[in-house]
């Protein structure tokens, strides 16, 4: 069973990193949001997720579905 919970790209401490939603903690720091960004995009590409990006203020700047969008779209 896979986990489908969103990937949080957020601001930590020490740098980005990325969590699943509802998670507490970053797997790893990385130096700069660009590539804790494509890290969690290839996440959030294999588990068929959401990949939600933050701003350097914490508020959500950017979401991208890569599996079942919760708003597809319509037309």
């Amino acid at each position: 069973m896979s986990d489908n919970r969103p990937i949080d790209t957020v601001r930590t401490q020490n740098g980005w990193g990325n969590r699943r939603e509802g998670s507490g903690r970053v797997a790893k720091v990385y130096p700069t949001k660009a590539k804790a960004q494509a890290a969690g995009r290839r996440t959030a590409q294999k588990s068929r997720t959401e990949h939600v990006i933050d701003n350097m203020d914490g508020k959500i700047g950017e979401k991208n579905s890569y599996g079942n969008d919760p708003h597809p779209p319509k037309g």
